[in-house]
């Protein structure tokens, strides 16, 4: 009667899975459905599926675990449980008491923060083509949960993960296909991967990178634009990669890191004698990046007498060295970006407007941090993970109240400032007495978050009502946030007319999670 029972439940999840293998759905929401799915039906505590990346293991989807695991990458050799998992093709089965450090110590979403009790592990490796892709773990609160029965259920819950990841390496190859189609003169097969540098799932980012891959096909110059921090030299990189010059040189130059007298020089090359010190002659960076692309970093530092230079360049695809009369063809795409408004420098007489409209073929808006919503917790997640390793942490992770703190605040500096945020956190964690052997949870004192901001630094849209009306005001942070999430439900339940999945989804909230937090906050 069990076995039987176990056949209609594994019966049950393998239809689950056909019909998401037959549905188009994007990757990351059919891995979503996937672990959600075993989850259900096996009644665990949580499931991951975990990329092989390298020396890493890279969490793709999770169900049970916080949402800042999605961010993390686990160093094989620092974590023996998913060393074991990966050294086999069979189950490996870690029963309670076992001593060996679990890697998702403190990030079970019912115990989030607490060592993880006396429970039931386990996980198996994943050849879908018969190499290692990856690995599908199983965790239970509850000891002797994984029986005999379970282990041949997941054996076949395997295949079922392996035939997933087939299905979305044929659409990647598929696409491929399309794009070979298009690019009938290249020679080198074109296989679609993931980048696994750019972390985050929100819509704006995913609709940036969808835009940024169709413009990598072309040779079309690119501007990128955006706050400081914001990642643009990683975006430029994926471009790179993307396109038909991904084998040839990528060249990087920080317009605002030369000095005036030689970036002529730098950029174009020089002869010898052009000037004093000119001793031989030398190839400047577009020379350098012939073939291939040329990222022209802070370009709006440029001075205007480089500037025309640059203009002929794009235009003609020509160079001449400093101290010469004969130019020199170049073959090379450039890839722009700047934090300063290039119109306005423009209207200043500050940059040239035909260079400007040059470089501005096709001009990329990138979003800032505080409009990417739970990106944050996945970036703070990679962060954590890697103070983590550096400072030998058994767990490092955030608590409810620190999470609410990192999404509310506006971030001026984006990436790079909540990089330095989570490693100020957890070093100042250390210095207050912090037991690297136990479970260290950051809460919002270990933070340097300037929440009371005035009103002309942040957007009005992200502020609470009273902040807004007395500027020398500072809240405790937890009131602070409390209020910033009381507002922010509060409009959008108005703008979706109570319709309570709606704001869920607007928010990027999982929707239990959302009703949790409207009733603490005194909305339900």
């Amino acid at each position: 009667m069990v076995n039987k029972t176990i056949r209609v439940i594994f019966t049950m999840i393998t239809n689950a899975l056909i019909r998401d293998l037959t549905t188009e759905f994007p990757r990351a929401v059919r891995q979503d459905r996937l672990v959600v799915t075993i989850r259900q039906f096996l009644k665990c505590g949580a499931v991951g599926l975990l990329r092989l990346d390298g020396d890493f293991l890279s969490p793709v989807a999770v169900s049970g675990l916080a949402q800042e695991t999605l961010g993390r990458r686990f160093e094989i050799n620092k974590h023996p449980r998913l060393a074991a998992i990966l050294s086999q093709r069979e189950i490996v089965h870690f029963e309670p008491g076992n001593r060996l450090p679990d890697p998702y110590d403190g990030l079970l979403e019912s115990k989030v923060g607490e060592p993880l009790p006396v429970h039931d592990c386990m996980g198996i490796a994943l050849y879908p083509d018969g190499q290692c892709w990856g690995v599908l773990t199983l965790d239970s609160v509850e000891g002797g949960v994984f029986d005999s029965r379970v282990k041949s259920s997941l054996v076949e819950l395997a295949h079922c993960c392996e035939a997933v990841i087939r299905m979305s390496r044929l659409e990647d190859e598929i696409r491929a296909l399309h794009l070979a189609f298009r690019h009938p003169n290249e020679t080198e097969q074109i296989v679609a991967r993931d980048d696994d540098e750019i972390i985050g799932r929100s819509p704006v980012l995913l609709k940036l990178l969808h835009e940024l891959d169709i413009v990598a096909a072309s040779d079309l110059p690119v501007l990128l634009m955006g706050e400081t921090g914001v990642g643009k030299e990683l975006l430029a990189r994926r471009i790179h990669r993307k396109s038909d010059r991904r084998n040839a040189p990528m060249i990087h130059v920080n317009c605002a890191a030369l000095p005036e007298s030689l970036v002529e020089s730098e950029l174009f090359g020089h002869v010898k004698g052009a000037f004093s010190g000119a001793v031989n002659d030398r190839a400047g960076r577009f020379e350098a990046a012939n073939g291939g692309v040329i990222f022209l970093d802070e370009v709006g530092e440029l001075p205007l007498s480089v500037q025309a230079k640059l203009l002929r360049t794009l235009q003609n695809g020509e160079i001449q060295r400093l101290g010469s009369d004969k130019p020199l063809k170049v073959d090379v795409r450039v890839i722009a970006a700047t934090n300063r408004e290039l119109a306005t420098q423009v209207k200043n007489g500050e940059f040239r407007a035909d260079l400007y409209h040059r470089l501005s073929v096709y001009p990329v808006p990138i979003p800032p941090l505080r409009e990417r919503g739970n990106d944050i917790l996945l970036l703070a997640g990679y962060f954590l993970e890697l103070n983590r390793s550096r400072l030998g942490f058994r767990s490092l992770r955030l608590s409810s109240q620190a999470e609410q703190a990192l999404l509310a605040y506006p971030w001026p500096g984006n990436i790079r400032e909540l990089e330095h945020v989570i490693s100020r956190a957890a070093i100042r964690a250390v210095s207050h007495g912090a037991i690297r052997t136990e479970i260290v949870t950051l809460d919002p004192s270990h933070f340097d978050l300037d929440i009371a901001l005035s009103v002309s630094d942040v957007r009005t849209e992200n502020i609470p009502v009273e902040w807004s009306a007395d500027k020398t005001r500072v809240l405790p942070m937890k009131l602070a946030v409390d209020n910033y999430q009381r507002q922010l439900i509060k409009q959008s339940v108005d703008i979706c007319k109570g319709n309570w999945a709606e704001v869920a989804r607007r928010l990027e909230l999982d929707p239990s999670n959302l009703h949790k937090l409207a009733k603490r906050l005194g909305l339900k």
